[in-house]
């Protein structure tokens, strides 16, 4: 199939391009609604400790808050992955790298940073592989 060729039939499930694309999907639903979750109860971990003080400066109100602000929009990030990955994919990405330009300015946690630039590399292939496959309801299509 010619690169330029969207596909018209809906992908099945044996389909090893619709798989590929289906792995990242349910990963950057699920992972960001729980990590953004997490920002409101810290089981995993004190997400302020993560926050470098040049951003902290910036935002107004305390680390704490700015945390929960992170967890909504890491909780919105994973539901619009859910219903629109071509768009979702690449906000996925863009915070990504929001995420990693906190990790450099904080001068630790570089095992972090690149972790996250794979992630982020992993959301945008998910952006691409979401233009192949039609939507599978009416909400992507928007």
């Amino acid at each position: 199939m010619a690169a330029s060729v969207r596909r018209r039939i809906p992908a099945a499930i044996d389909d090893p391009a619709y798989q590929a694309f289906l792995t990242p999907r349910v990963g950057f639903v699920v992972a960001p609604i729980l990590f953004g979750l997490d920002k409101f109860t810290n089981l995993l971990t004190d997400w302020t400790a993560y926050l470098a003080p040049s951003v902290d400066r910036l935002v107004p109100g305390s680390a704490a808050s700015a945390m929960l602000a992170v967890g909504v929009v890491e909780i919105v990030a994973g539901l619009v992955v859910a219903v629109r990955p071509r768009v979702g994919g690449y906000l996925v990405a863009a915070w990504l790298a929001g995420i990693i330009t906190n990790l450099l300015l904080l001068g630790d946690h570089y095992d972090v940073a690149l972790r996250d630039l794979g992630l982020l590399l992993a959301a945008l292939a998910l952006a691409r592989l979401a233009t192949a496959f039609p939507p599978t309801h009416d909400a992507e299509q928007l």
